[in-house]
């Protein structure tokens, strides 16, 4: 499938910034089953985007933007051609092994309830990790209810679960937790979905988990739609949780009255015939 993206991030301000400093984790990279086409990043003010790699080797954009301004928007258009893997993640920046994702975060620590759901789960399945893994899959797209209205990007996976309700960052963030809980390697995703619904026009991107399993590899994992990842799926960035994989982070001096507005179109293209 060949996927485009426009991913629009926008501020405006009531009383202008005096100044700003992101960090931007918004271009993917190539791996068995995603190639990048092509891809860009556009800042609306005048300011240098220096690149690096982070520690997970996401490629990472940082910038410092000086003002007055009363509105800064952060634009990304590009496209990307995709395969689907059933899931399995080969070919993508490797840096630790897959033990160092057993680590637990102030996101993603389970309490009692997710270690409980997750042991439930396990008894259910035995020992077989990938049948283990989608079990959890299918009990929490079935127990959560998709909902951006009770949480934030600071809501924990236990609060999360106690609501039985939030997005798809929240039920990311439950199944990592019970995944390591139950001593599954996992990791969480940042990215782009192509919904096969029609509608092009989201409001934030999106978010899945990785696990993974011996003798197999990195399996993906949407809790949100409830299957493995396809090419549907455009991989951006990865981390121990959000925080390690948000597409944008920074902080701003200066202006007051801040309102942000992220708007997502994603689309499928047609590839151009070779004449």
């Amino acid at each position: 499938m060949r996927i485009r993206v426009v991913h629009r991030t926008s501020y405006h301000y009531d009383t202008p910034a005096t100044g700003v400093i992101q960090m931007l984790r918004l271009t993917p990279r190539n791996h068995d089953g995603q190639f990048v086409i092509n891809w860009h990043i556009d800042v609306s003010t005048d300011c240098r985007l220096n690149q690096h790699e982070d520690a997970f080797g996401n490629i990472c954009h940082a910038f410092t933007a000086e003002g007055p301004f009363s509105e800064l928007v952060v634009s990304v258009e590009g496209e990307v051609e995709t395969r689907n893997t059933d899931g399995v993640v080969t070919g993508a920046i490797e840096r630790f092994p897959p033990s160092l994702f057993l680590r637990e975060t102030a996101l993603t620590k389970p309490d009692e309830a997710i270690a409980g759901f997750a042991a439930a789960a396990r008894a259910a399945a035995g020992d077989d990790s990938l049948k283990l893994l989608h079990a959890l899959l299918e009990r929490l797209h079935g127990d959560m209810t998709f909902d951006p209205d009770p949480t934030h990007s600071a809501t924990t996976a236990a609060e999360a679960f106690a609501l039985k309700r939030g997005v798809c960052q929240d039920l990311t963030h439950i199944f990592v937790a019970a995944a390591r809980s139950v001593g599954i390697p996992a990791r969480y995703i940042s990215g782009h979905f192509h919904r096969d619904d029609g509608v092009v026009d989201q409001n934030a991107g999106h978010a899945w988990a990785e696990a993974f399993v011996p003798n197999l590899g990195w399996v993906a994992f949407d809790a949100t739609n409830g299957f493995c990842a396809t090419d549907a799926h455009v991989r951006i960035a990865a981390g121990l949780d959000y925080l390690g994989a948000a597409p944008v982070r920074g902080t701003r001096y200066g202006g007051a009255g801040e309102t942000l507005s992220v708007n997502v179109h994603v689309d499928q293209t047609q590839r151009q015939s070779q004449g």
